[in-house]
């Protein structure tokens, strides 16, 4: 009989083991630079206020028809853009923000992105998720919470909005900005507004041109590339190889789109570039075998459904009226 101890070969405790994707020892983790996004926020703040001082003198004055004086009143009335966009922005990156937290996934707050334009004044917010996804639930998770959290504040904006827009003669001369329209902003003026005849257009009211950017940025988002919260959703639900060819195809159609919008040219150098320096593989979560729930390959559908609500092929066209004079 031996008497000599028995070792073990499997465990070396009584402990069982950890998942293979979970770290034995959390990493310190990094402080919130709270003054950062403090300030970030607020040049966001101020940036978008000036493009909504522009919107809302471009409401009152209904395309440069009437004189318009600028004065603290309409300073304080181009809030009404800022905060609408700010709250879509804001309810995007906290959706992700908030599933990192519920995952301890190490994510730092949003960093806003203020931008010197008078048309949009922003060119949104991000956060910095600092570790890996561990399971392709995660991934999932985290990817489209931001864009169906923002559509919930962007909707009902949208309709409220367009209760305060006027239907007005169409410009005929200078210049104007030609806005795509996403179906959903068809389907809400045909509820809200009903037909426009011909020869005039809608006066919209800075929170509607608010939503219409929240639109665009939300269909930016879930273009299906890469590290995008499109791509994350086709790797989550398709596996990597179907996710390679699906950015691969994502860059290709947003390069053409260009041809119809310029609007597309920076999202279309953006993919290049990260094509470049990263490549088109995803990265994979830790633990990327994990099947993904039939409820959240169901739920899906609403991100798509999103994206084909929000997305509209040219975006943004200026196009110079000059007046026909009768002879």
């Amino acid at each position: 009989m031996n008497d000599s101890p028995r070792i073990s070969t499997l465990y070396p405790s009584s402990e069982p083991p950890r998942p293979y994707y979970q770290t034995p020892v959390d990493p310190p983790r990094p402080r919130h630079r709270i003054w950062l996004h403090a300030l970030l926020f607020l040049l966001t703040i101020a940036s978008t206020t000036c493009a909504g001082t522009g919107h809302y003198a471009g409401f009152v004055s209904e395309f440069d028809r009437h004189p318009v004086t600028l004065d603290l009143s309409l300073v304080l009335n181009g809030l009404w853009y800022s905060g609408t966009i700010l709250a879509i922005l804001t309810a995007h990156e906290m959706g992700h923000y908030l599933y990192c937290r519920y995952y301890g996934l190490d994510a730092s707050l949003p960093y806003f992105l203020p931008f010197p334009s008078l048309l949009t004044g922003t060119l949104g917010a991000v956060i910095r998720i600092r570790e890996p996804f561990r399971t392709r639930t995660q991934l999932f998770d985290v990817g489209i919470a931001g864009p169906l959290a923002g559509m919930v504040v962007l909707i009902p904006a949208l309709f409220y909005g367009l209760t305060r827009s006027s239907i007005v003669a169409a410009p005929t001369e200078g210049a104007v900005y030609n806005l795509g329209e996403p179906l959903l902003f068809q389907w809400a003026v045909q509820l809200v507004i009903g037909p426009v005849a011909d020869g005039s257009t809608i006066n919209m009211h800075p929170i509607v041109f608010a939503c219409w950017f929240g639109m665009l940025a939300t269909a930016l988002n879930l273009v299906p590339f890469g590290q995008f919260d499109g791509g994350h959703v086709v790797y989550a639900v398709f596996g990597e190889r179907v996710a390679k060819w699906v950015s691969a195809l994502a860059v290709v159609v947003s390069a053409s789109l260009v041809t119809l919008s310029w609007a597309w040219a920076l999202p279309a150098i953006l993919m290049a570039l990260m094509w470049r320096t990263m490549g088109l593989r995803h990265p994979s979560p830790l633990n990327p075998y994990e099947p993904l729930s039939p409820a959240r390959r169901a739920f899906a559908l609403l991100a798509l459904l999103a994206f084909v609500l929000c997305f509209t092929p040219a975006p943004l066209s200026l196009e110079e009226l000059v007046k026909t004079v009768a002879p």
